[in-house]
């Protein structure tokens, strides 16, 4: 119905306007238009992929309707991260990597986030420091390799998720920045 309105003022400026006024008068309708409904801020943003170019692909993106981060696994071997697990919500996702090295557990606090990921690589991911809101720096592995810092594009997101490649290590990370839940309770 709307359309409709729409096509006959265009309609009737195209026959009774210059090119100008017609030019002038559409992008008036659009401003309209977009104007009328309501605009919802850009809020997810994407850091990555860090790490060589060999293992499988993972994502956890279904895991993040489980909750926000609140806890981190990482297996660690003398030179590499080797694997890694994390907590959404209450219910822990499928590891990746391998299964030699160390195994680290992190918690978060409640409502505690991640806003901050550095860390280091060469072929296969060598160190990962998660920093939180709280400005705690939860630091896994060794400090060589080149280095990387991964923080959201836009104001108060938070790590949501992670993807990358996993074989016997953790290849190549990459990191889901958006908004924390808002209707999630702290465990």
């Amino acid at each position: 119905m709307a359309f409709e309105g729409i096509r006959a003022t265009i309609h009737f400026l195209s026959s009774h306007s210059s090119p100008r006024m017609l030019t002038a008068a559409l992008l008036a309708l659009l401003c309209a238009s977009a104007s009328a409904t309501e605009i919802q801020p850009r809020a997810s943003s994407y850091s990555g992929e860090y790490g060589g170019g060999g293992g499988e692909r993972f994502s956890q993106s279904g895991n993040q309707l489980d909750g926000p981060i609140t806890a981190i696994r990482i297996r660690v071997s003398n030179y590499y991260i080797v694997g890694l697990q994390v907590r959404y919500g209450t219910v822990w996702s499928d590891y990746v990597g391998g299964t030699s090295g160390d195994l680290d557990e992190i918690f978060l606090y409640p409502g505690e986030s991640i806003v901050q990921v550095s860390g280091k690589y060469k072929t296969y991911l060598r160190k990962l420091v998660f920093v939180t809101d709280k400005f705690r720096f939860l630091s896994f592995g060794k400090d060589t390799g080149t280095s990387f810092n991964a923080v959201p594009l836009y104001p108060n997101t938070v790590l949501r998720f992670i993807s990358g490649r996993a074989g016997s290590l953790i290849d190549a990370i990459g990191f889901h920045w958006d908004l924390y839940p808002s209707d999630y309770e702290s465990c």
